[in-house]
Formats: C-alpha cells, sequence, structure tokens
C-alpha cells in the first residue's frame, strides 16, 4: 500500500514538473537599446555647459555642490570625469536618490556637466531636480573662481 501511495504522487507531481519544465521564457523588449524620443528630452535636461579652466576644477565645483544639496560623495575619478553620490531622500530616511555626474571638456574654456539622477532605483525626470542642481553647481562654480 505504501508503494502505491507513491507511485501516485509521483505520477501526479510529473506532468507538472514537466509542463514547468517546457515553458517558455517571457520575450526579450525588442526596443531594449534603441534610441527614443523621451532619452533625448531626458538627455537634453541632465547635461549642461559651463566655462571653467579645467575639468579638475569642474570636478571640484560638482563634488562641492552635491555635499551642498546633501550627498554623500561615493566615487570621484578625475581621469574618467565621473563622480557618483548617494542621500536619503525627505520625508521617509529610508528612500534614497543616487546620482552620477559626468564631466567633459570641451574646447579649452568650457566642460560639459551631464548627471542622471535616481530616485529607489526609477529614472528621475522631473525638470526641476535636474535645475537645482545646475543652479547649485554655477554657484560652486563661481564660487571656486573668487
Amino acid at each position: 500500500m505504501r508503494i502505491s501511495s507513491i507511485s501516485r504522487v509521483a505520477f501526479s507531481v510529473l506532468p507538472a514538473l514537466a509542463l514547468a519544465a517546457c515553458a517558455t521564457p517571457p520575450p526579450e523588449p525588442q526596443a531594449l537599446l534603441a534610441p527614443s524620443e523621451a532619452q533625448a528630452k531626458i538627455r537634453n535636461l541632465q547635461t549642461r555647459t559651463f566655462d571653467a579652466p579645467s575639468r579638475k576644477r569642474a570636478m571640484r565645483g560638482v563634488i562641492a555642490a552635491l555635499q551642498d544639496l546633501g550627498f554623500i560623495i561615493e566615487r570621484a575619478n578625475e581621469p574618467l570625469g565621473l563622480v557618483t553620490a548617494a542621500r536619503f531622500a525627505e520625508p521617509n530616511y529610508y528612500d534614497v536618490v543616487g546620482v552620477t555626474v559626468t564631466v567633459r571638456r570641451l574646447g579649452k574654456t568650457q566642460v560639459r556637466v551631464r548627471v542622471n539622477a535616481i530616485y529607489n532605483n526609477q529614472p528621475i525626470t522631473d525638470p526641476e531636480v535636474y535645475q537645482n542642481f545646475f543652479a547649485t553647481l554655477e554657484r560652486s562654480l563661481f564660487l571656486g573662481r573668487n
């Protein structure tokens, strides 16, 4: 009697396992890496050009601006022109805002700064967030000149 109950369980579970093994994986998104108009708009919000004598000075300005906004600098790589930082978001201090800032030279007297911000692993698309960062960066660069 014991063997027949084990056989019944085995025969009822085997078809379910066979069906699960034959299940097809979800399809990959078709346009995963394809450019879109929305991406171009967001990139435009995230990018500004500033007058700066060197990328190093611009990087110092970016770090100072992020610290003024309450961010903790995680990494700063001057040769790559890359700064990453994070902070807890108000009013729920368990929410996290992360930013990645890249600084590139444009000619001899200008740099192009792009900031990419995320809130709880979701991209931030609000233009005001980027305007606030760039206003703070502009003040930081101005103070760094004097």
